[in-house]
């Protein structure tokens, strides 16, 4: 299980070297093994992940193929709708979202091929970025226990990197796709806002919510957009744009890129091994031929300021309910975020929304006019101890989050394609990410910088050693 990436083993399964049952068993003992001590699985589909495989195997051998992801397991952040399994978004209740109809990027990764293991464990209704839940365990992260894997897509990040599955799906609101793959040392990306259907996910901020793909190699999140990208009926939201051959245009050469450095902000405070790790990644795409200069961007602090007020007033009409039934279930955390929504005025609400996209449109023409692309970190740090960042009152536990998400949550609120990736170890060996953002609807030329660097590079090869 260590050494395969999707897209290997899809090709493995296709030339029947290894079957879809055989890896599966695979998965399920190593799950059985380790995720007791990781925490990364809510429930575990045992027989049905199995039943799945068994048909897939019968298909394989009779020489029907359902799609590109034949016979890969995968699991899933346990907010989307998948029947029969319950939705509990990380909350007490074993069925806290309910919908008519499974999700659609978890169906278009079954109708090509995929098999499903399971619900992966997740911050409190997608409400904080360390991995720590009183309802379901703490999730671990497999370089060191007792360190933040990073949420709230935690499950995601630490089953992709124990091996536990070969990719997930995870979805991003203020950085919970690309905190756990930094803090995990896998790839995520947050396509742009609309490119992914969110019809049957549980919304925390609908007009902020991104849903991704979160595997070892930028080459299999580039196979999963691929395969969940595209518009749906089932969701006004998601553009009609046509979907690109992502996988073809990986090869393609980045020489003549302009790669911005972002001079502002993102290195503001940030820890010196990240900061040397990500300059490093820009002098290696110098290397391939890219051109890196430092840009001064837009004051980025005022569009977190913005999309905060977006997004806490849309979670807290989400989860209203539960604020008003039951707010005892709640973690103090998550409950102190939620009220704070009750406090914003419609009038700051919508002016938000209207300040919101006047600075996207801003931003989109004054800095893709200089540049292709921006480089920066994920995190201030490499993964802090579990233990010192919930530590205290409801106060300083959300200083410390509000922190450690500020390089990640301007991008949601500007809508824009992003990659997280790799690119370094912490002095005491955790992994370090960083960010390509790009111009909206432009995966394709994010995946193929990532893509570059990463065939340049050996911290995709890096694995962990689970307990």
């Amino acid at each position: 299980m260590t050494g395969w990436t999707l897209v290997a083993l899809a090709a493995a399964v296709r030339a029947r070297k290894i079957s879809p049952l055989e890896i599966t068993r695979d998965c399920l003992a190593r799950i059985e093994r380790l995720d007791p001590r990781i925490r990364a699985f809510i429930t575990v589909d045992r027989t049905g992940a199995l039943a799945r495989a068994q048909a897939l195997e019968a298909d394989a051998m009779a020489g029907r193929w359902l799609g590109p992801l034949h016979g890969v397991p995968l699991a899933h952040k346990d907010l989307f709708r998948i029947a029969p399994l319950p939705t509990s978004c990380g909350s007490k209740t074993a069925e806290y979202f309910v919908c008519e109809r499974d999700a659609t990027a978890v169906m278009r990764l079954t109708d090509a091929g995929a098999i499903t293991l399971g619900k992966l464990n997740m911050a409190e209704l997608a409400m904080g970025p360390y991995g720590d839940n009183a309802h379901h365990g703490d999730v671990q992260n497999p370089w060191r226990m007792g360190h933040v894997s990073g949420g709230s897509s935690s499950g995601s990040g630490a089953a992709v990197a124990a091996a536990l599955a070969l990719g997930a799906l995870g979805t991003d609101t203020g950085g919970s796709i690309r905190l756990p793959a930094g803090c995990c040392g896998i790839v995520g990306l947050k396509p742009t806002y609309g490119r992914v259907s969110r019809a049957g996910a549980m919304p925390l901020s609908w007009s902020m919510d991104h849903i991704g793909p979160m595997a070892r190699t930028v080459q299999d999140v580039a196979l999963m957009l691929e395969v969940i990208a595209g518009e749906d009926p089932a969701d006004a939201t998601a553009s009609a744009r046509p979907v690109d051959d992502y996988l073809a245009g990986l090869e393609r050469p980045i020489r003549g890129l302009r790669v911005a450095l972002a001079d502002n902000y993102y290195f503001d405070g940030v820890a010196p091994d990240v900061a040397r790790a990500v300059q490093e990644m820009a002098r290696a795409l110098e290397r391939l031929g890219a051109r890196v200069e430092p840009l001064r961007l837009p004051d980025p602090q005022v569009i977190h300021d913005v999309s905060g007020i977006v997004a806490r007033a849309e979670s807290t009409v989400v989860h209203t309910r539960i604020l008003r039934e039951r707010p005892h279930e709640l973690q103090p955390a998550v409950r102190a975020r939620l009220e704070v929504g009750e406090r914003i005025s419609a009038h700051d609400y919508l002016q938000a929304l209207r300040l919101r996209a006047r600075l996207t449109r801003e931003f989109v023409q004054d800095v893709f006019d200089e540049a292709d692309l921006v480089l920066t970190p994920v995190t201030p740090t490499a993964a802090p101890a579990l233990a010192e960042v919930t530590a205290g009152d409801g106060e300083a536990i959300a200083a410390r989050m509000g922190r450690f998400s500020r390089l990640t949550r301007p991008w949601n609120g500007l809508g824009l394609p992003v990659l997280a990736l790799p690119c370094g170890a912490s002095l005491d060996g955790l992994p370090i990410g960083a960010q390509i953002v790009g111009r909206p609807f432009d995966e394709a030329t994010v995946l193929r910088a990532g893509h570059a660097y990463e065939q340049a590079t050996d911290w995709h090869r890096r694995r962990p050693t689970p307990p």
